[in-house]
């Protein structure tokens, strides 16, 4: 791997974070206005289509920031560039000041694996692995031996709420559990930054906003930076800030999120 690549696969801040004790609470948790996730001047187009159009966006170490926007705005295609998914046709992308755009499709799929964790919309659970099968998956793909990855695989289990359920199949899940499994498999490796693409899209607002406060709560707590992409302001309300993105470009400054009151009051 490249010296480049080497860095940017680094040791999980997170994952120092929780080794010297210094999780919070989601009530208390700092966020500590150091960019660890940067987009300067980001293009990409799909064929004749133009998907982003020059965007630019800093993350915080430590924050959750909810990115709004209308269908086809680009919000989903600069998370999938912020996650080394796709490579912009100009612009950069860096991760602690490290470029990721510029790394060959290994070191970026090395980052993916052991410093990003992912909750889509619909899970994505593997349908042939059972729960805790599904869980473990990300740290059987580090080299962690079966076993302890899924001793590992199971504590996630009474964190989310999940008692009794290792053993299912993804179609023996309801909506809600699924996407807990998929949170749990997202934070088993303690990653650095969490990305949820519309993760209460295919959810009733009652489950949506269950998943919602574990998702905030556990990413909290862990120190973990979240990218959150999402059409609902109820959602976006969970957030320390957020940004909207239209046309391809991030057209407003950040900006608190509501308050937990609004969600109530909703």
């Amino acid at each position: 791997m490249s010296p480049a690549a080497s860095t940017a696969a680094g040791p999980s801040g997170a994952a120092a974070r929780a080794a010297a004790g210094t999780e919070g609470s989601v009530a208390d948790h700092a966020v500590d206005h150091e960019p660890v996730l940067e987009a300067h001047g980001v293009t990409l187009d799909f064929g004749p289509t133009p998907a982003l159009r020059g965007a630019d966006l800093a993350v915080e170490r430590g924050e959750m920031l909810a990115v709004m926007g209308p269908s086809g705005s680009g919000k989903s295609t600069l998370l999938h560039c912020l996650a080394g998914i796709l490579v912009p046709a100009s612009g950069e992308i860096r991760l602690d000041g490290t470029r990721v755009d510029t790394l060959p499709e290994a070191a970026r799929s090395a980052l993916r694996r052991d410093r990003f964790g992912f909750v889509f919309q619909l899970g994505q659970l593997v349908p042939e692995l059972t729960a805790e099968e599904n869980v473990a998956l990300p740290l059987l793909l580090r080299g962690t031996r079966r076993s302890p990855a899924l001793a590992t695989a199971r504590e996630w289990f009474e964190r989310l709420d999940l008692p009794g359920l290792q053993g299912r199949r993804s179609g023996e899940l309801s909506g809600g559990q699924a996407q807990r499994v998929a949170i749990a498999r997202a934070m088993v490796t303690a990653p650095d930054v969490l990305f949820a693409d519309e993760p209460t899209g295919a959810l009733d607002s009652l489950t949506g906003e269950r998943v919602m406060d574990l998702l905030a709560g556990v990413a909290h707590d862990h120190g973990t930076t979240v990218v959150l992409v999402t059409h609902e302001a109820r959602v976006a309300a969970y957030a320390d800030r957020m940004v909207l993105v239209r046309d391809g470009r991030v057209t407003s400054p950040g900006e608190p999120a509501a308050p937990a009151t609004a969600r109530a009051a909703g």
